[in-house]
């Protein structure tokens, strides 16, 4: 069995840093991922991909990286269920990233 992903877009908005009731240290992003086709009206579509970090990847994310940034992510897929305010189960899927990998960011584009 295999579970891998790995995906290259853009953060949505800044991941702040998070500290769990154990003391662990957790991220969350969004990550806007181009679709690499073009729709019926011929235009690209995006997805907006939910991302988890943990413990040094969550921390290095979180002093490096902002909203705009353009960032590489290997990781791994999970999903949970999650009860929401009607008292129902709703299914969440997420990305758990393993590695983050900084390929620009917004000033350095900026500048050239």
């Amino acid at each position: 069995m295999l579970n891998q992903a790995v995906l290259v877009g853009r953060i949505v908005q800044t991941p702040e840093l998070r500290e769990t009731e154990s003391g662990k240290k957790i991220a969350r992003m969004t990550l806007a991922v181009p679709r690499p086709f073009k729709n019926s009206n011929g235009e690209y579509e995006t997805d907006f991909i939910s991302c988890i970090m943990w413990k040094g990847v969550a921390e290095n994310t979180v002093e490096y990286c902002k909203s705009g940034d353009l960032v590489g992510i290997k990781g791994r897929i999970q999903s949970r269920q999650i009860e929401v305010e009607d008292e129902k189960k709703r299914q969440l899927v997420e990305v758990v990233a393993e590695k983050v990998t900084f390929l620009s960011t917004k000033k350095q584009e900026e500048a050239e």
